[in-house]
């Protein structure tokens, strides 16, 4: 059940925090894995150990574009190609083609101000996988309005049926511009299956979500999950939109990365950032806070259980994790397992 998923896109890094001419080094699935843009803005990623002495590359520096390594100034391009080795002689070079010598790059796609990888084996069809996901009509050179990166101390399941579950928000959210266990009532929300996924179709949000209320109008919303762990919440009102794109990377076994980026269109919601990137922070801390302390009963490896309808979109998520591992091991196409239907809770 608690397999990490490869051969995915993964939302890496923030495009902000990795500026020309610069490097960071990621964890990813437990492999560390250099990030740099060169100085034209590309970025490329390669794994973050020099095949030659091991010493990590993130000790080193870019020089011409190419990683250096710190050691013995060993370079390598992009694709993780070695393209100079400063120690050999003349003759030497005639007898060792250092571009032989290659380490694990990866494939990137920066869209919407966020760096993808690609993490999985290098010959997989990646058209038949999730692609990162698409908001709409905004150009993907696109910046958000507001970025949050942050970590949870747990395995990517827990993180992702966390954020998805819809009956903590009175418990674990308690918030003047949210609700409490006092305004809960009954919730029906139609959901339907996407590609490697599940939504929870468009409609008005509930009148005691009273965040909404800072869009003004008539707003409808729509939500949008899908496999490794990405989603995607639409905010409609009229030809104003509010997009949060939230997307989890396994670090390790034991930590996830979460990056959440919102966008949105209505100039005047820019005056109210301060406020709303503070709701945001206290938000997903109060996400944090009660997944870590989940965590002091789950090092005693309890039975766990699953129910109807509050807990159908966690089943879902187990369910499209099976159904990824049992169709790349038979090498057929993916059947989505989620079919079209209302759920009830109440929140």
């Amino acid at each position: 059940m608690y397999e990490l998923i490869k051969n995915q896109w993964y939302a890496a890094v923030s495009s902000k925090d990795l500026k020309p001419e610069q490097m960071l080094s990621l964890e990813i699935m437990g492999d560390p894995v250099l990030f740099f843009r060169k100085s034209t803005g590309e970025v490329s990623a390669i794994r973050d150990i020099c095949p030659h002495r091991g010493i990590p590359f993130k000790h080193g520096r870019l020089v011409h574009d190419m990683v250096e390594c710190p050691y013995h100034g060993w370079k390598f391009d992009g694709g993780g190609v070695c393209r100079e080795i400063p120690s050999l002689t003349e003759t030497q070079k005639e007898k060792l083609d250092c571009t032989k010598i290659k380490v694990k790059s990866y494939q990137v796609q920066e869209r919407y101000g966020c760096i993808w990888a690609f993490i999985g084996d290098a010959d997989f069809d990646q058209t038949k996988c999730p692609q990162p996901p698409v908001l709409g009509d905004m150009p993907l050179n696109a910046k958000p309005n507001m970025i949050q990166v942050e970590t949870f101390d747990c395995h990517i399941d827990h993180a992702v049926i966390g954020l998805m579950d819809p009956a903590h928000g009175a418990y674990v959210h308690k918030s003047r511009l949210w609700r409490n266990e006092k305004s809960t009532y009954e919730k029906h929300k139609a959901f339907g299956p996407v590609d490697y996924g599940f939504q929870m179709k468009r409609h008005q949000p509930s009148a005691n979500s009273k965040a909404y209320k800072i869009f003004g109008g008539q707003p409808t919303t729509e939500i949008t999950f899908r496999i490794p762990g990405n989603r995607v919440e639409h905010i409609q009102i009229g030809s104003r939109y509010f997009f949060t794109a939230t997307g989890l990377m396994p670090i390790n076994e034991k930590k996830t990365q979460i990056i959440q980026l919102s966008y949105w269109n209505m100039p005047w919601l820019s005056l109210l950032k301060p406020f709303i990137a503070a709701f945001a922070d206290n938000f997903l801390w109060q996400d944090i806070d009660a997944v870590t302390k989940q965590q002091e009963g789950l090092k005693y490896d309890p039975n766990l259980m699953l129910i109807n309808d509050a807990d159908t979109q966690a089943k879902w998520y187990y369910s499209l994790k099976k159904e990824w591992f049992e169709s790349s091991e038979q090498k057929r196409e993916f059947n989505n397992p989620v079919k079209d239907v209302t759920l009830s809770w109440k929140s």
